[in-house]
């Protein structure tokens, strides 16, 4: 490793098998670009808090590490040792957001966000709108695990029997789902899926202003100064746009969508956030 470089140790899983996404081409590219600027060393997640405990690492950046729930231990010993020691982490682990579990999507509905309506009490689903059928999932799910679709008429009785740590929404017949990337507080790009079925066949988005108003108000409201956040929105059929979830933790980029100036400029902005983030600018 070169001594002037900042050197970055980079928290990939490059063989998770991501439906509809490809985790591994995603961090080769990003890692062949980022050692233009930075030495570099990989590793799985559930390797980063003995490595945590090699000398040398100015920074870490978590980038397409999975879900957490495959190596909750590990991410927490992770997160115990990079706070005892102040390492800097990009991502920012402040986030208010998945980060945290999926509460926030509750909080949020309470506070008057637009946000699909979430509840997560039985005495709370008479405030939900009504639906043929509701989704139910855990608060700590990723990937889709452990959601299902109950109809209206069950709701009451099967919400809730597997505990407490469970979030309830109206199932939407939306038009769309698009998604916002952002670099700290700046936007990059957006994409979206022009078929509700195939959420990962993304294309090119143009945001109008009153659609990044809308992503802007929860990166502002997450209050991340370093790192990626991707703010997924639905379309709904009046032609709203409502909060999915706000991804602060390794938010697949869909880098390989991008035309090369696009993916050229989030590079360089990424470059510039993890200089800031080293105190070098």
């Amino acid at each position: 490793m070169a001594a002037d470089r900042p050197r970055l140790l980079f928290v990939t899983d490059l063989a998770y098998p991501a439906k509809g996404r490809r985790y591994g081409d995603e961090d080769i590219f990003l890692t062949s670009r980022l050692r233009e600027d930075f030495d570099l060393a990989l590793c799985h997640p559930l390797d980063a808090p003995a490595l945590l405990d090699s000398p040398g690492f100015d920074a870490v950046v978590v980038r397409n590490s999975g879900p957490v729930l495959h190596h909750q231990a590990a991410y927490d010993a992770f997160r115990d040792r990079v706070t005892a020691r102040g390492t800097p982490v990009c991502t920012q682990l402040t986030g208010k957001g998945d980060q945290a579990g999926k509460q926030y999507l509750v909080d949020l509905t309470a506070q008057g966000f637009p946000v699909i309506p979430t509840v997560d009490r039985p005495q709370d689903l008479g405030l939900l709108p009504q639906a043929a059928e509701y989704v139910v999932k855990p608060k700590l799910g990723a990937d889709s695990m452990g959601l299902r679709f109950v109809p209206r008429e069950r709701l009451r009785n099967l919400a809730f029997d597997d505990g407490p740590d469970l979030l309830v929404q109206p199932r939407i017949d939306f038009r769309y789902e698009v998604s916002f990337y952002y670099v700290d507080h700046t936007f990059q790009y957006a994409l979206y899926a022009p078929r509700p079925d195939r959420r990962w066949h993304l294309e090119r988005y143009e945001p109008t202003p009153a659609d990044l108003a809308f992503a802007a108000r929860f990166i502002d409201w997450n209050d991340i100064d370093h790192g990626i956040q991707r703010v997924d929105a639905c379309r709904a059929p009046e032609g709203t746009l409502l909060l999915v979830e706000l991804e602060d933790l390794n938010p697949y980029l869909s880098l390989d969508v991008l035309d090369d100036a696009t993916r050229d400029a989030f590079v360089a902005n990424f470059k510039a956030s993890l200089h800031r983030l080293l105190g070098r600018t």
